[in-house]
């Protein structure tokens, strides 16, 4: 494990330090787990190991010196790898089953959590490379531009000549008119690339998609984005665009853009690092389930390091820095000029790794399976693990990777990333689908926040907390159900009942962390 590997680990340790669990000497309790939804509490950190060395570097390097969780940067890096590949290249499975490699990732990461500065260091090369290909295009814009024009003053003066040609030599004047005129039509001239957008309306993304070939990447440190879709500007939701740029499928343009009605295959690429609560909030916007952009789109929710950071760290060393620009922007450049995108193929190794992971799942997807209540997301898992394999392929084989078959080895550390984030979905559509028992699990909790009781009455508690949010004492036994699951209190056996009349009411103990 190189240096940069080791302090991103220590990271990683760390945060399960900070947010693991403990044992409360002399008293048998374990640290309460987040109460953020069951399959929460405990995720896996990203894992680096799957990632091509000049990546993982940079990963590592970045999170040591921001003391940020590595799924930050690693998240935003597989979005970089997706800006550069997405729409170049696609997996050809088997048969007719093609998977584009363009990615939808999203991370979140409360206030104050440094996503900025990751942002921008994961994404610095592409906004580079972008300028790069702006200077070596413009030389070439000016030259069409004159072309055009010239072409157009030859067809405009061979127009007027056909208007005034007499009879005997108007069909011949008319024919050479046409020619002039789709001469110049033919001269395109190329428009400045442009690899990123930020906050975009889904009617501008459409538009630069058109202009840009059908490749673009959406990348930003903040939300605004779902916003945007869920029609802050229009007061109309417009998911069509990234549902097709997620897909690949046709997406027709609502005007003309040179000459271009539609995009055949068109592939956009979404990167977003934003705090959890915008997360949390996309369950009441109308449509993200429903229309299936949710599904798309790859959660990372780590483990929050704040209050928990070393001061003064290590910092990133300049060749790795360096380095990771350098190939990055290489790929993007290798990749440019392809219009068709490459057809990456599968060593037989590779392909029966896919048949075993979508053997595995298929199960799962079921009525009450593991993934039954995300299936609009599950349903993509497989393709997802597909799509990392591809990305992973060409960030190994940065120059000549279309004319290589992706191994079994690219395989099975896209099956470990896909493991990743399949656990994270699980959380993430936790805190989506939060429901009013996490609500007022937190409402209790906040009472004991306040008051420390070392134990208390299901009734003490009715008569503490607010009516208008628990009507019936009976209402507080989900919630208080929930955070005795999450470790924060315990409830006592009831006692044996003597007698006629009401049973005891119950009783729990509070978390030694929570009294006074």
């Amino acid at each position: 494990m190189s240096n940069t590997n080791a302090a991103a680990a220590a990271i990683v340790d760390q945060a399960v330090r900070a947010h693991g669990l403990h044992l409360v000497q002399g008293e048998g309790w374990e640290d309460p787990a987040p109460l953020m939804g069951r399959s929460a509490a405990h995720l896996p950190p990203f894992p680096l190991e799957v990632l091509p060395g000049w990546v993982a570097d940079q990963v590592a390097g970045i999170a040591t010196e921001t003391q940020t969780p590595p799924d930050l940067a690693g998240c935003i890096g597989l979005a970089a790898l997706s800006t550069a590949a997405g729409g170049r290249a696609e997996v050809a499975v088997r048969g007719l089953w093609r998977e584009p490699v363009n990615l939808y990732v999203v991370v979140a990461l409360p206030p104050g959590a440094r996503k900025s500065p990751v942002f921008s260091a994961m994404t610095a090369p592409l906004l580079q490379v972008e300028r790069e290909l702006v200077d070596k295009t413009a030389p070439l814009i000016a030259t069409a531009e004159l072309e055009r024009k010239i072409a157009q003053a030859r067809a405009d003066k061979a127009a007027v000549t056909a208007t005034k040609a007499d009879a005997l030599q108007q069909h011949e004047a008319v024919a050479a008119a046409t020619d002039a005129a789709m001469v110049a039509e033919a001269i395109t001239v190329p428009v400045l690339p442009q690899l990123v957008a930020d906050d975009v309306t889904s009617e501008y993304a459409a538009t630069l998609l058109a202009e840009q070939g059908g490749r673009l990447a959406v990348l930003s440190a903040e939300g605004g984005i779902f916003a945007t879709l869920a029609g802050r500007y229009s007061g109309v939701p417009n998911f069509e665009v990234f549902l097709k740029g997620h897909a690949g499928d046709m997406l027709r343009i609502g005007r003309q853009v040179r000459g271009k009605e539609h995009v055949d295959r068109p592939a956009l690429t979404l990167g977003l690092a934003l705090q959890p609560s915008v997360i949390r909030d996309l369950a009441h916007n109308a449509g993200f389930r429903e229309r299936g952009l949710l599904g798309r789109i790859l959660f990372s929710l780590p483990v929050d390091l704040v209050g928990n950071r070393v001061i003064g760290p290590e910092q990133i060393h300049p060749d790795v820095v360096t380095t990771y620009s350098d190939n990055l922007r290489a790929l993007v450049c290798s990749l440019a000029e392809w219009t068709d995108p490459a057809a990456l193929t599968l060593t037989p190794e590779a392909a029966a790794l896919v048949l075993q992971l979508e053997t595995e799942v298929e199960p799962k997807l079921r009525t009450g399976g593991e993934f039954g209540h995300i299936r609009d997301w599950a349903s993509k898992y497989v393709g997802a693990t597909i799509r990392f394999a591809g990305l992973l392929h060409l960030a190994d084989h940065i120059t000549d990777g279309w004319g290589r078959s992706i191994t079994g080895d690219t395989m099975k550390r896209a099956i470990n990333l896909g493991r990743y984030f399949a656990t994270h979905a699980l959380a993430a559509f936790d805190l989506i689908g939060e429901n009013e028992t996490i609500e007022k699990a937190r409402v209790i909790l906040n009472w004991i926040e306040r008051t420390k009781p070392a134990r208390f009455s299901r009734n003490e508690l009715a008569k503490g907390v607010s009516r208008a949010q628990f009507k019936t004492v009976t209402l507080l036994d989900e919630p208080l159900s929930l955070l005795e699951q999450h470790g924060y209190v315990r409830r006592e056996p009831e006692p044996e009942k003597r007698g006629k009349g009401r049973p005891p009411t119950a009783t729990y103990q509070v978390h030694p962390k929570y009294r006074a």
